[in-house]
C-alpha cells in the first residue's frame, strides 16, 4: 500500500493506495509545529482506526506547501512506519515543462494536480481550479507545458477577513446557495461568499481561455477541500477533490529507479 500525504495550509490530506485505487482518505486541521510523534501517532491511529494495517504501508509520498512541517512529517514516517518517504520537490520528474520564471516558486500541490491532470486527461488543454486557503488555477497546454496560474483569496479566508475587519458581521456556514439575494445577513454573506467564488472562476476561465487557448475551451477540473460545494455550479467538466493524492501516488511511481 502507497499512503500519500499533501500538507497545506490549512489542511493535512492523506490517503490509502491499494493496486492503484484510493480505498481511504482523511483530513485534519494542519499542525505545521506538530512535532515527530504526534504526527506519526496521528497517521498510525487513522488507519488502525479504520481498518488499515500500517505495516502494510510500504512507500509513502508526500507534499507540501509548508516547509516547517516536512521535518517532522518527514521523520515521523522514519520513526514510525520505518520508510524514508519521497518528496514530491524541485528536481524530481513531474511529466511537465514548468514555464514559470522562477520554476521553484510552484507550489507542490499545484504539481500534484497538474501530474494527476495530465495522466487522466492527455493531449488536452487544461484549467485545475482548486479550491482550497488559496483559490488557484494552473493552466496546461496539450504538449504538457505548465503555462501559469493564477491565485486569489479562498472562501474560508474571504469569510474571515469579513469577520475580522467589521465590527458586526459574524462566521457563518459555508454552503451551495440557490438564490443570490439573501434576506438575513448569514444569508447574504453565504451568498456573497458562494457568488463571488463563481463570480471570480467564470472570469478568469473566460480571459484564460482566451490569452492562453485561443478561444478554444479547455477542458476544466475543480479540486480541493471546497470543490464538491461547487459541483452544481455547472462550471467543470471533472470535479476531483482527491486529485493532489492521485497526483502523488503518480509521482511516487515516476521517480522509482526503474523508470
Amino acid at each position: 500500500m502507497i499512503l500519500t500525504l499533501d500538507i497545506g495550509n490549512t489542511t493535512f490530506h492523506g490517503g490509502v493506495f491499494k493496486d492503484n485505487e484510493l480505498i481511504f482518505q482523511f483530513r485534519k486541521t494542519s499542525q505545521a509545529k506538530g512535532s515527530s510523534d504526534e504526527i506519526g501517532v496521528f497517521l498510525k491511529t487513522v488507519l488502525t482506526t479504520n481498518g488499515i494495517d500500517p505495516d502494510d504501508i510500504k512507500e509513502i509520498s508526500l507534499c507540501s506547501v509548508v516547509p516547517d512541517a516536512v521535518y517532522f512529517v518527514r521523520n515521523a514516517c522514519i520513526k514510525y512506519f520505518n520508510i524514508t518517504p519521497f518528496e514530491l520537490k524541485a528536481g524530481v520528474k513531474t511529466g511537465l515543462k514548468i514555464l514559470y520564471r522562477n520554476p521553484l516558486e510552484v507550489g507542490a500541490d499545484r504539481i500534484a494536480n497538474s501530474i494527476a491532470a495530465i495522466q487522466r486527461h492527455p493531449d488536452k488543454n487544461l484549467i485545475i481550479v482548486d479550491f482550497g486557503t488559496a483559490t488557484t488555477f494552473c493552466v496546461i497546454n496539450k504538449k504538457r507545458e505548465y503555462m501559469g496560474g493564477i491565485i486569489v483569496p479562498g472562501i474560508n479566508i474571504s469569510m474571515e477577513s469579513l469577520v475580522q475587519k467589521t465590527a458586526k458581521l459574524q462566521a457563518v456556514e459555508i454552503i451551495e446557495r440557490q438564490n443570490v439575494i439573501g434576506r438575513t445577513t448569514a444569508a447574504s454573506i453565504q451568498s456573497g461568499l458562494y457568488f463571488g467564488q463563481i463570480g471570480i472562476v467564470n472570469e478568469i476561465i473566460s480571459r484564460v481561455t482566451d490569452e492562453a487557448f485561443a478561444g478554444e475551451r479547455p477542458f476544466i477540473i475543480s479540486t480541493g477541500g471546497f470543490s464538491v460545494l461547487f459541483s452544481n455550479a455547472d462550471l467543470f467538466d471533472d470535479v476531483i477533490p482527491d486529485l493532489a493524492l492521485l497526483g502523488l501516488k503518480e509521482a511516487l511511481i515516476m521517480n522509482q529507479p526503474n523508470k
